[in-house]
């Protein structure tokens, strides 16, 4: 049977990739605060807005419901904003609650629409190894995806029951536009990386892709209030006292 999904910040980078992936299970609906992508695929359509407002995250399930019954929805959408705890309290508060309020509104919407609908369902959070371990400079983001993991966790205890999964992938760096740009201004990134992740790199929007499908698919039934590292061992790696 034919479904459908919704993925915030789907017009680029990592959300790009899993929305690729989720057209080949049925079709997508892209919610994205930027215009237009200038990519088409027969099997996604756009909503133009932002993620964390309600109206227009209903909208998106909405539409997704008119083509196939719902059946997943990825919380993609990020915010990268600094606000060291130097700030005002308030300016810090904003900028986590930037991204914060993406994930939140995306759960009350999935599982508004599978209640409705009487219907199970799966959500997936995009989170972070900065949850774990912060980098500098990223206050916000990093206490926000710490708080999607919880918020994970809670919605799969509230709605489990009810037949709706939530789970998170956990990123380590990824290949993308905003890496690139990240390496072209560091020459050495590619050898900082490689010793950041035992893997030896960074991902790719395809594997994070791959995580997110299994995650949304049968496959994972009984998989739920799970945080599942995408990031190369990242974060299991320690610093080595020994090393020169």
């Amino acid at each position: 049977m034919l479904r459908s999904f919704v993925v915030t910040g789907g017009s680029q980078g990592v959300g790009r990739a899993v929305v690729e992936r989720l057209a080949a299970d049925g079709h997508v609906v892209v919610l994205d605060l930027a215009g237009a992508p200038t990519w088409a695929h027969p099997a996604v359509t756009f909503v133009g807005g932002d993620a964390g407002d309600v109206g227009i995250a209903r909208r998106a399930a909405e539409e997704a419901e008119a083509v196939a019954p719902l059946a997943g929805w990825v919380n993609n959408a990020a915010v990268f904003r600094d606000a060291p705890i130097t700030a005002p309290p308030s300016d810090v508060l904003a900028a986590v609650t930037a991204n914060l309020a993406l994930a939140v509104t995306g759960c009350h919407t999935a599982v508004g629409h599978f209640l409705r609908h009487r219907r199970a369902g799966a959500i997936v959070n995009v989170s972070s190894h900065q949850a774990q371990r912060p980098v500098r400079g990223a206050l916000p983001y990093a206490t926000a995806k710490g708080a999607i993991e919880a918020l994970t966790r809670s919605v799969a205890v509230d709605h489990g029951p009810d037949g709706v999964r939530t789970n998170a992938v956990a990123l380590g760096s990824i290949e993308t536009a905003r890496y690139q740009e990240y390496r072209r201004a560091h020459p050495d990134a590619d050898r900082q990386m490689a010793a950041l992740h035992p893997l030896g790199r960074v991902g790719t929007g395809q594997e994070v892709a791959d995580a997110v499908a299994f995650l949304l698919s049968d496959q994972a039934a009984f998989v739920n209030g799970a945080v599942l590292p995408v990031d190369g061992g990242r974060a299991a790696q320690g610093a080595d006292p020994e090393a020169g």
